[in-house]
């Protein structure tokens, strides 16, 4: 037997087909069903049954698939340990973030992960579904997820801190003369909001039912800085965690009554290596807690009226250009 053919076995029993587990071991698919056969052959058991769903593991095939994936993660986390015992860690950490959060303690976390690890390959992405995010995490093609708390949150997530979150409004808005914003205010305002299928809209959606408010749509977008931009600009209001909030756009955003705020987690796959182990202990370093900077301020407010101004003088040029072939 070898840690290969436990390999094998455990991608068998997750994707329910030989053909579907060589695909994913990239491996041909003869050779995995040799393998399976040998190890069956010394094991003296059979470890799958056919089915019409597909080869499902038997009572006994359980038993040993569960042991099986034991010794496999032990086998990577010794072959992760030794290379970082060397300071030599190279391979990839793939990680996803939940669209919004982490927006500014994550890039941080990165550089500094990526200094300390300089042939470390670091693939990142941003997911709007939460429900995506649980899929890729249960399914292990994660090395760490940084996400909004939810029910389907795994027991051994590890909770970095709360993220607020604030309505951006545009210049001039009446609601920038307070502190805290009460969402029910903003009832008939038009709002930038996100895809359907987004956290970030499910928490709209999930504060307007206990605000009474009806948030009317004006335009949908698929990230966060533009929403934060096109409310800056007066296209309607937006509500985004306070660490997606781009600088130099603090003062058009405000904490909201009641308070609306997420628990940050982490997840991290069982199998881990020191990398996004390095990378969970880095995060737990940064401030999570940013709300306080959104205060009523005019710091920042000149250089976005010059952009503001700058955006209406060149519609005032098109209609200038309009008018001259009228």
């Amino acid at each position: 037997m070898s840690l290969r053919q436990f390999e094998y076995a455990l991608a068998v029993a997750a994707e329910g087909s030989v053909t579907a587990a060589a695909e994913l071991l990239q491996v041909a698919q003869p050779s995995m069903s040799q393998q399976i056969r040998n190890l069956e052959r010394d094991l003296g058991v059979t470890l799958f049954a056919r089915t019409s769903a597909g080869l499902v593991p038997t009572a006994v095939g359980r038993a040993f698939l569960k042991e099986a994936e034991a010794a496999v993660n032990a086998a990577r986390r010794a072959r992760a340990t030794a290379r970082a015992g060397a300071a030599d860690l190279v391979g990839e950490l793939v990680v996803a973030a939940q669209l919004g959060f982490g927006t500014r303690q994550l890039p941080g976390a990165l550089s500094v992960l990526r200094r300390r690890f300089p042939r470390l390959e670091v693939t990142v992405f941003e997911e709007s579904s939460s429900a995506e995010l649980d899929r890729l995490c249960r399914k292990g093609a994660l090395g760490l997820a940084l996400m909004a708390a939810c029910e389907r949150s795994p027991a051994d997530a590890h909770r970095l801190g709360e993220e607020e979150f604030v309505v951006v409004l545009g210049a001039g808005h009446r609601q920038l003369a307070a502190d805290r914003v009460e969402l029910r205010e903003l009832e008939g305002e038009p709002w930038v909001r996100f895809d359907r299928d987004s956290a970030l809209d499910g928490v709209l959606l999930e504060v307007s039912r206990n605000d009474g408010l009806t948030p009317a749509t004006v335009a949908r977008v698929s990230q966060t800085a533009t929403a934060v931009r096109w409310a800056a600009h007066g296209l309607g209001v937006t509500l985004v965690p306070a660490s997606a909030v781009p600088r130099g756009y603090e003062h058009l955003a405000r904490p909201v009554f009641p308070a609306v705020s997420q628990p940050v987690i982490a997840v991290v796959r069982s199998d881990a290596g020191p990398a996004a182990t390095a990378l969970l202990e880095l995060l737990r370093q940064e401030t999570w807690d940013s709300s306080a900077s959104f205060r009523r301020s005019d710091a920042g407010a000149g250089e976005l009226h010059d952009e503001v101004a700058a955006v209406n003088a060149a519609e005032q040029l098109v209609l200038g250009h309009d008018r001259s072939f009228q």
